[in-house]
């Protein structure tokens, strides 16, 4: 018989953040197995985010509500790549990729985020120089 940790594969979303991420948004811990983790952020109408970037996971983004920005350098290229980010986006951000987010609208920015490996803790995101002004 096959035993599952309910408390980390199944879980409903929070109402209230379990924690503040490295990057400022409010973080809501989802499912989690061995290999991957998948969490709920949010970014507020007007916060911006300060700029980080992951050193051992992989991470995809689909955005549920909310309007707003994110730029991208892969690996210390010197070339920015901006997205807008808009409900039913997906986006990959690959390890060593530096990013920044703002929300540009007037309403909550919703992101479900898959990491893998699963999210080692708070010393996973290191803070770089960022394009947009932070909170």
């Amino acid at each position: 018989m096959l035993l599952v940790d309910v408390d980390r594969s199944v879980r409903r979303l929070p109402i209230e953040p379990d924690e503040v991420a490295p990057d400022g948004a409010e973080v809501r811990l989802l499912a989690r197995t061995e290999n991957a983790s998948t969490a709920h952020f949010r970014i507020h109408p007007g916060q911006v985010t300060r700029a980080v970037m992951h050193r051992s996971i992989d991470e995809i983004w689909y955005v549920t509500t909310g309007e707003g920005e994110i730029w991208m350098s892969n690996n210390g290229a010197v070339a920015v790549q901006q997205v807008a980010l808009r409900p039913g986006l997906s986006l990959a951000i690959p390890q060593g990729t530096a990013f920044q987010c703002r929300n540009s609208g007037r309403v909550d920015l919703d992101i479900i985020a898959v990491q893998v490996p699963p999210w080692p803790g708070d010393d996973e995101a290191g803070i770089v120089d960022s394009i947009f002004d932070a909170d």
